[in-house]
């Protein structure tokens, strides 16, 4: 009898550790450690998974990034990282769904709204996409704007075509070296090097809490605004499967109710209020906003138009309802909520 009552305390013991077990992941920023993404929104999501978890899930950031911007992915497949931050520009080799959310003049100016368009663009077209990570959530952040470094505005095909630019992988590389203009493609995380140091006369696909954080304000003399959204960037956050499958149901319930759609909410509001601060930093750094050429606007709308053709058509071929994705997803930006 008393055999039965010590098997049956140490089963009550390794089920009550087991319940308390604790899980740690390691949460990898790679924008500079002072960027308001490594100081304020993933810090307020780890405190959230670990109130939503009473404390058996909690989180850390290492100082710096573990990886390189390009490599975020790969790092949380080896397991270098727990969870990370991916530009999906990096890796559309890889994905096409989010994708959606960077076409041409298809976003808005509001990061928030396009953010959360993205996430249910996400549940309803391409929610099982990403398969050797488990996706906790996508966002887009405020629109790339086009800047010049010297005293002349571009504000027409020519003034672009004429410039040496420094552009964002995908896209917007992809649209400059069709109108034959000089293109420097890097990450964003590597445009201060380049932008700073004059090797380009232009830039585009920064917004303006990017020209803070890479410190290039000073290099940029004006901003060409189009009425439009000229291009917007999405990210993808994901967590290693085997991380993932050391969590209980239960907590992997109580993670995504803080992950999904709330924090892509919570990044994109983010962008907008940093980059709203930051706009109003321009007329102190003698920087000129300059309304575009509706006759510019046009034009580069008809000579991005090849960049959404072929989404469209490397989407369909992984098996995606393109054209259904992205007139979903611009109708949850026209949508009164938003």
């Amino acid at each position: 009898m008393k055999l039965k009552l010590i098997f049956a305390a140490a089963a009550m013991a390794l089920m009550a550790g087991a319940a308390n077990a604790k899980t740690r992941i390691l949460v990898n920023c790679f924008w500079p450690s002072s960027h308001f993404v490594c100081t304020e929104v993933i810090p307020a999501w780890i405190d959230e998974i670990e109130r939503v978890t009473e404390g058996r899930v909690t989180g850390i950031m290492p100082p710096k990034s573990v990886a390189a911007p390009p490599e975020q992915l790969a790092s949380v497949e080896k397991g270098i990282a727990d969870v990370a931050v991916q530009f999906n520009g990096l890796i559309q080799n890889r994905v096409s769904g989010p994708m959606v959310a960077m076409q041409p003049f298809s976003g808005s100016n509001d990061a928030g709204a396009m953010s959360r368009a993205l996430w249910e663009t996400n549940r309803k077209y391409f929610p099982d996409e990403f398969d050797t990570v488990h996706l906790l959530s996508q966002f887009v952040i405020s629109p790339g704007q086009l800047f010049s470094q010297t005293d002349t505005p571009i504000n027409s095909m020519e003034d672009l075509a004429s410039r040496k630019i420094w552009a964002l992988p995908g896209p917007l590389a992809a649209i400059l070296k069709k109108l034959e203009a000089g293109v420097v493609s890097t990450p964003a995380a590597a445009s201060n090097e380049i932008i700073s140091r004059g090797v380009v006369d232009g830039h585009i696909g920064l917004d303006a809490q990017a020209l803070k954080a890479y410190q290039v304000m000073n290099y940029t003399k004006s901003h060409t605004a189009f009425k439009g959204a000229l291009y917007t960037s999405s990210f993808s956050v994901f967590i290693n499967k085997d991380k993932w499958a050391e969590i209980s149901a239960e907590d992997q319930e109580a993670i995504m109710s803080v992950s999904g759609a709330a924090l892509a909410e919570s990044f994109g509001s983010g962008w907008d209020a940093q980059n709203a601060a930051a706009e109003a930093e321009y007329a102190g750094a003698g920087l000129e906003v300059v309304q575009a050429d509706p006759a510019f606007e046009a034009a580069l709308i008809e000579a991005s138009a090849f960049i959404t053709e072929g989404w469209v058509k490397t989407a369909t071929e992984a098996g995606i309802d393109a054209e259904g994705a992205l007139e979903f997803y611009k109708s949850q930006l026209s949508a009164p909520s938003n």
